[in-house]
């Protein structure tokens, strides 16, 4: 069944089985100190079966990560712990890429030491912040530094090494959602009026840099980028899409990324809903390397798009929680499994909602 989707892709140096992706899914259950730990390497070894696994979102640094237990990759401990993980991996069959995040003013400061949080301007996100301590409202960030700048990229550079040492398969990064590349792209967010601000291809320059960064890491094939080119989110908007995607296109074909990850939800979507276009077929005449789309996908619309050539693959989300076979279920035709407790089973602290959940058949 969906043929279209279980035929084999190379995505850059990357040989996917099949066009099922996971799409990256932040979970929190790693130990204190952002460590990864053997649950997390349970977890991904039971979804092996997607074609490719892109990793939860992970900080690059304590500056840039605020979300608790979440995972880095910016000390020697995280990267052991990070070991175990790609093993569990590989040694199932699959791969995975590690997706590289710095969250910019989402990062609330009771994460800092009381410090704020770094953006493209000095702007503050809407809505509260979770933190160890409950919900808080966002505090306003300060404008990046260039001096910041170029420490954030070398920040990029160093977790990209250590996602090398920790044995992924490649590196992928985080531009979406409203963190701060997205920051940075969006005139919303993007206040400046240096050669990092103003224009689409100014606002496109800090993605430029850091992808350039990676690409020196791991070279161009093992690179990607997630991006949301569509619609407000996380109080980050822009109100011509079409001219900053089209430069964080240019950006990404100059690059030669090994593949592209859009998540773009629509007026039904369940979340981040939007009228705002879908720009997929905007970046497509742009960046000719492998295009994933994302967001809401069923199984049947997941085999039109791949068999149109709209897109070369999907990354599926939601549906991975609670299904962790679940290339196998869309092949075999068996109906996906619906999350537990959505969405508080998502972010407990244990195996609860996590390790937990049947498979029809053995993965790995």
């Amino acid at each position: 069944m969906h043929d279209s989707l279980f035929q084999p892709l190379r995505l850059g140096a990357i040989e996917a089985p099949n066009r099922i992706l996971m799409a990256p899914l932040t979970r929190g259950r790693s130990d204190p100190g952002s460590v990864p730990n053997a649950m997390m390497a349970e977890y991904y070894r039971q979804r092996a079966g997607a074609g490719l696994i892109i990793s939860e979102a992970t900080g690059i640094s304590r500056e840039g990560l605020g979300w608790p237990a979440a995972p880095g990759i910016w000390s020697v401990e995280q990267t052991e712990a990070w070991k175990p993980v790609t093993e569990a991996v590989h040694q199932s069959g699959g791969r995975i890429v590690l997706q590289l995040w710095h969250m910019g003013r989402i990062v609330h400061p009771d994460f800092l030491d009381g410090a704020p949080p770094v953006s493209a301007s000095a702007t503050t996100a809407p809505d509260h912040a979770h933190t160890p301590t409950g919900r808080k409202p966002y505090e306003q960030a300060r404008a990046a530094t260039l001096d910041d700048i170029a420490r954030i990229v070398d920040d990029y550079g160093k977790a990209a090494e250590n996602a090398k040492a920790a044995g992924f398969d490649g590196v992928q990064l985080h531009g979406a959602n409203g963190y701060l590349v997205d920051q940075f792209l969006r005139a919303g967010t993007n206040l400046r009026d240096d050669d990092y601000g103003g224009s689409p291809e100014n606002r496109a320059r800090f993605l430029r840099e850091v992808l350039a960064r990676l690409v020196a890491v791991w070279g161009k094939e093992r690179v990607s980028v997630r991006l949301s080119p569509n619609g407000e989110t996380q109080g980050c908007d822009d109100p011509d899409p079409a001219s900053i995607f089209a430069a964080a296109a240019r950006a990404c074909q100059d690059a030669g990324l090994g593949f592209v990850e859009l998540r773009q939800p629509g007026p039904d979507g369940t979340f981040g809903r939007t009228d705002v276009p879908q720009q997929d077929a905007l970046i497509r005449s742009i960046y000719t390397g492998p295009l994933v789309l994302n967001s809401d996908y069923t199984a049947e619309q997941a085999a039109a798009d791949v068999e149109s050539g709209r897109c070369d693959a999907i990354s599926f989300g939601r549906p991975y929680i609670s299904n962790p076979d679940l290339a196998w279920r869309i092949r075999n035709g068996a109906e996906w499994a619906p999350n537990v407790d959505v969405p508080r089973s998502w972010y407990l602290p244990g195996p609860q909602g996590y390790v937990d959940y049947p498979v029809l058949e053995p993965v790995g």
